[in-house]
């Protein structure tokens, strides 16, 4: 099998496995907008690093890369903004 096929292939289960992985956790917080045990600064720094490899994945021309972490990007920030909005009506 040719190495770049064999690449690709590799590259989308990697991108399945990691979206499957995260999703379940991101749809029970949407779901049930339940942020307690969410570390802001890991989820941060997590979201960060799903930006960069979206990034990545544009000026590599890897698309596992970039359709998996647009993915988690967009997930991430639906969770961020209920975090932020759990946190803010807490303070009050």
């Amino acid at each position: 099998m040719d190495i770049a096929l064999t690449t690709t292939i590799v590259g989308w289960l990697a991108s399945i496995c990691m979206v499957l992985g995260y999703l379940p956790q991101a749809w029970h917080t949407i779901r049930t907008r339940n942020t307690d045990g969410i570390a802001m600064p890991t989820f941060l720094l997590l979201g960060a690093g799903s930006v960069f490899f979206v990034i990545q994945g544009l000026l590599l021309g890897n698309w596992p890369l970039v359709v998996t972490n647009s993915i988690t990007t967009v997930s991430s920030a639906i969770v961020f903004a209920i975090k932020v909005h759990n946190d803010h009506r807490k303070k009050s």
